[in-house]
């Protein structure tokens, strides 16, 4: 693995690396986004119900989980950087095929098959990350990594306002094509980790069973999905319903909703880089105990807010104590499993997690339709302690504070 002080500049190889994936997180949380800006006029142009509308994302995390498991098992036998480009060239083009979606039918094969691409690419994302830098910049690097992702999420939120109002919502997933040029450099510029050349010649079995060898191992991974499955619940559920929400409480419309989710996305960018510094620092227990404690609290300022001011520090607050947990992820889950199953164990923890947790928009849906908003806050609040709970019975997560200079 290459190594570098905390001093010294990034090699030429790492700055790839660590580019490739954040431009690789920043192009799938676009995706997720269209849909989120989308979902109103998509529920008003084929006369849908709000579950069947949160149906669409639970669809997409059931294809997350097959292709995370899929692509983590080859990335982990055969290589990393050629399934990253095949993850992208999937979901690039399931996205755009959203374009001639005019039925519910075609819009969940869509959405399923572009999960497919996005489930694989996480894991092999996060893996090369932590096989090209030191563990003790993992919180940090993994955290950067995300905020790309929220980066993507912004160009969503932009070009959601230019375009669904005058062209409609068919149109803005043609930008689904942008991840086919990252393909190019990824093969150009990557390279396999001497970590990975070493697991691959040493022939290891790549077998999912070794997530749960032991009983201790199996008990690490469940409470690693349940933390998760609540992250997932808790980001996916609010993406793609408080825009919605907010343009029917205040009356916003979408590009006043717009405005309002970068902010959103601005206060979770400025968590991750947060929370990456606490993670490397002080450690996982410390970091994820604070961010789930406050995320909890956060969710029920979303019901004091009366105007658009008040609208965005709630949005930003939540964003930063709700998502600023996401790259931390990645960076644990790579230093409790080994080399030859990290991708395998980063794909399938996370893609369960997506697709367990993906089911909170249609719960959301169901209680916007039959409930109130006090009720949907109460139920994500509740969801992070059980992650809290989860987090704090997973053992080996005390070896892992901190890495010593």
């Amino acid at each position: 693995m290459e190594t570098t002080s905390s001093h010294s500049r990034f090699t030429a190889s790492q700055k790839w690396t660590l580019a490739s994936t954040s431009a690789g997180f920043a192009l799938e949380h676009m995706d997720v986004m269209f849909l989120s800006f989308a979902l109103a006029s998509i529920i008003a142009t084929l006369h849908i119900t709000g579950a069947q509308a949160g149906l669409i994302s639970s669809i997409s995390n059931l294809g997350t989980l097959i292709g995370g498991l899929g692509f983590g098992l080859i990335a982990d036998h055969y290589g990393r950087i050629k399934v990253f480009t095949y993850t992208i060239f999937i979901f690039a083009f399931a996205t755009a095929a959203m374009a001639v979606a005019n039925n519910l039918a075609l819009l969940y094969l869509f959405r399923f098959l572009s999960g497919v691409g996005s489930g694989g690419e996480y894991g092999v994302g996060i893996t090369l990350i932590a096989e090209n830098f030191p563990a003790r910049q993992l919180g940090k690097l993994s955290s950067l990594a995300a905020i790309g992702g929220q980066c993507g999420a912004i160009l969503a939120a932009i070009a959601a306002a230019l375009i669904i109002p005058s062209l409609g919502w068919h149109a803005l997933f043609v930008f689904g094509l942008v991840p086919v040029a990252l393909i190019y450099f990824i093969r150009r510029h990557l390279h396999e980790s001497d970590a990975f050349k070493s697991a691959q010649r040493a022939r290891k079995p790549v077998q999912l069973r070794r997530l749960f060898a032991t009983p201790r191992l199996t008990h690490q991974t469940c409470a690693l999905m349940v933390m998760t499955t609540v992250q997932i619940a808790g980001y996916y559920g609010l993406m793609n319903w408080l825009p919605s929400i907010m343009q029917k409480r205040l009356g916003l419309t979408v590009a006043g909703s717009s405005g309002w989710m970068i902010v959103t996305i601005l206060g979770m960018s400025l968590g991750m880089l947060v929370f990456g510094h606490v993670l490397d620092h002080f450690g996982p227990r410390l970091a994820f105990g604070l961010f789930l404690l406050a995320a909890a609290v956060a969710l029920f300022g979303i019901l004091l807010t009366t105007n658009r001011l008040t609208l965005f520090l709630a949005g930003a607050t939540l964003g930063f104590f709700s998502d600023g947990m996401y790259g931390g992820y990645g960076a644990i889950v790579s230093r409790l499993y080994p080399t030859e199953i990290r991708t395998t164990a980063n794909n399938f923890i996370v893609n369960v997690g997506r697709l367990i947790g993906g089911f909170s928009s249609v719960v959301i849906g169901f209680l916007m339709d039959h409930g109130t908003l006090l009720m949907v806050m109460s139920f994500l609040a509740i969801l992070y302690l059980i992650s809290l709970a989860a987090m704090l019975s997973i053992p080996n997560l005390r070896r892992l504070a901190p890495v010593t200079r």
